[in-house]
């Protein structure tokens, strides 16, 4: 344990988001996505939802402002104007977390794979919601 980190975000999580460097990016993605063929480093939270590990990780990782779209959903296969569920909280927390809503893109299906297979890391959690899915593409820390 330690004070002031949500002990949410385990020793591999740390290590991986306190490794990743400036533009360097990170997957969050749902159950269903098939991150072990995609990820070169694999983080599982199988019993967590998107929106809760969305949140411990923004509580510690600053979002990238050299970009303009640092965080990255995907669109709905046939539907691209459509806005799931999951989405629509990844967008509120971000929000939350002082990111605004216009610093978040929605990319097809196929470009999010290949991001997700260009991240850092993905972490695949237990969320079973279609289009949980969220890239964060990581900040620096201004002294």
């Amino acid at each position: 344990m330690l004070h002031g980190i949500d002990p949410l975000l385990t020793a591999d999580l740390l290590h991986a988001l306190r490794a990743m460097g400036h533009g360097d990016s990170i997957s969050l993605v749902d159950a269903n996505f098939p991150a072990t063929s995609c990820a070169r480093r694999l983080i599982t939270l199988p019993a967590l939802d998107i929106d809760r590990v969305f949140e411990a990780v923004l509580s510690v990782l600053p979002v990238d402002d050299f970009i303009p779209l640092p965080l990255l959903t995907m669109q709905v296969v046939d539907a691209p104007q459509e806005v799931p569920e999951a989405v629509a909280q990844i967008r509120q927390i971000a929000q939350d977390n002082g990111v605004s809503a216009d610093r978040l893109g929605t990319i097809s299906r196929e470009a999010f794979y290949d991001q997700a297979r260009a991240s850092y890391c993905i972490v695949q959690t237990g969320d079973r919601r279609l289009y949980a899915n969220v890239i964060i593409t990581k900040g620096v820390i201004r002294l």
